[in-house]
């Protein structure tokens, strides 16, 4: 939530000991405190928006810090632990590659980027059949808002169009803000491209139109000539919300981009490798991309990204024309091997599945009992979101979001930060299982109860 932070003043918070969760002292520890002011000090005020839990180790589903207390966690560090926090096959993986003495190779080769690309193939639809490797997910977007202009430009100067969706968020640089659909992050831009437009998300709740008509019109009023539109992206669900297109949405989608000789792309960087209970989320609208972009839980813990598709828009550029300083760094892509062979040996896909169905009839009860302020619950597999409103109404309620959040962080269930509009947002390790389930939403629930005592 913009602009909130969380006290840095210790509260004597209700002691909490169960197998999942323990708290035994006051929040923010005392002693953390001068670890947290450090940061306060030399760290922008933007990283200051998370609960002051200073994290010194997780396992599975659980965080640990120095103090004695221990968390069931509900946010993976931000969607990025589908394996678990310090999978031991990951670890392993990092420590044999580590101990090889090859830590960098730029764009020469090395193992392990030859052997992940191929298992990144493997997985993905076999329609794409390129790996282009990276470091974080908006250097993803930005690779394919490049490559779909530069194939919009070889068969046209004029197509150069992209077209995304409201309250999109497809990263934090130039041109992945511009693609995103927040205009309080594109404010410091000043000079906004015309050629990025946005459409309204189909998938809003609180939108009444979510037919497919309702995207042609909106080109048709905002002036756009579909023969110019080089590209469509959307996120696979929109983040903030935990919000999917309709199924039928998304198949007309993807004929008018065929008819129009558009790129679709979807940005897979928090859905992809089993958050939603299929390897990829996209696989729900029964549709195939011609590229989507991948990070977060690509390796559960390292940073590295990639944009997956077909060979006639990755092999856009020559060689030497399109790389990246950390492409394929061979300890990332040694994690991101383990990670995916981690995922698949133990179907961690179908677990989140499973969880996923768990989870979220449990939200739903939540729901019934304070639909005054849950305006709605949504998401697939281990991705949910409770969205927060004011009494009576749909509009965002952020402070009733944040102490949802606080109260869960005291009673030892591990949150990130409310997000988009007001919304608790919801992403265990897919690891997670029913017992740790049932007790996060018995703590939430709580959570709930007392915030709007």
């Amino acid at each position: 939530m913009a602009g909130k932070q969380f006290s840095m003043k210790p509260k004597t918070v209700p002691r909490v000991e169960t197998r999942h969760r323990r708290i035994v002292t006051q929040l923010p520890v005392p002693e953390s405190i001068p670890i947290l002011e450090r940061l306060r000090k030399y760290e922008p005020l933007s990283m200051t928006g998370q609960p002051l839990i200073v994290w010194d180790r997780a396992e599975g589903a659980s965080v640990y810090d120095r103090y004695g207390n221990m968390w069931l966690d509900w946010s993976s560090g931000v969607l990025v632990t589908n394996a678990g926090h310090s999978n031991p096959k990951i670890k392993q993986a990092i420590i044999d590659q580590a101990e090889k003495g090859l830590l960098h190779s730029y764009c020469f080769a090395n193992e392990p980027r030859s052997s992940l690309v191929e298992k990144l193939v493997e997985v993905a639809p076999k329609e794409l059949d390129k790996v282009f490797l990276l470091t974080t997910g908006a250097e993803a977007t930005e690779n394919a808002l490049k490559l779909c202009r530069t194939y919009g430009r070889r068969k046209n100067p004029d197509k150069i169009v992209m077209v995304s969706f409201e309250d999109a968020f497809h990263g934090r640089t130039l041109g992945s803000q511009q693609m995103g659909g927040i205009p309080s992050l594109k404010e410091w831009i000043g000079n906004l491209d015309p050629g990025m437009v946005q459409v309204p998300f189909p998938g809003n709740f609180r939108l009444e139109d979510k037919s497919f008509d309702l995207f042609e019109k909106t080109l048709a009023d905002k002036g756009i000539d579909p023969e110019n539109v080089c590209g469509v992206i959307s996120e696979t669900y929109q983040g903030g919300e935990s919000a999917f297109l309709p199924v039928e949405y998304a198949r007309k989608l993807a004929q008018w981009c065929k008819k129009h000789d558009a790129l679709l792309v979807f940005d897979e960087v928090q859905a992809g490798f089993g958050r939603t209970g299929r390897m990829f989320g996209f696989e729900h609208y029964g549709v195939v991309p011609d590229m989507f972009c991948c990070g977060k839980g690509i390796s559960s813990g390292l940073p590295i990204s990639a944009v997956i598709g077909k060979s006639s828009v990755l092999d856009l550029y020559g060689p030497a024309e399109m790389t990246s300083t950390h492409s394929g760094n061979p300890i990332c892509s040694a994690a991101a091997l383990a990670s995916l062979d981690a995922i698949i040996e133990a179907d961690l896909v179908e677990n989140a599945r499973k969880m996923g169905d768990i989870l979220l009839t449990g939200l739903e009860k939540i729901r019934e009992k304070h639909p005054d302020i849950i305006g709605a619950v949504q998401g697939r597999g281990l991705v949910q979101a409770v969205c927060i409103v004011k009494s009576g109404g749909l509009d965002p309620d952020y402070e009733m979001a944040f102490k949802i959040v606080e109260l869960c962080i005291e009673k030892g269930l591990m949150m990130f930060a409310p997000v988009g509009k007001a919304t608790v947002k919801i992403a265990p390790p897919l690891c997670i299982t029913a017992e740790e389930v049932a007790e996060g939403l018995e703590v939430l629930a709580e959570a709930v109860d007392q915030a709007t005592a």
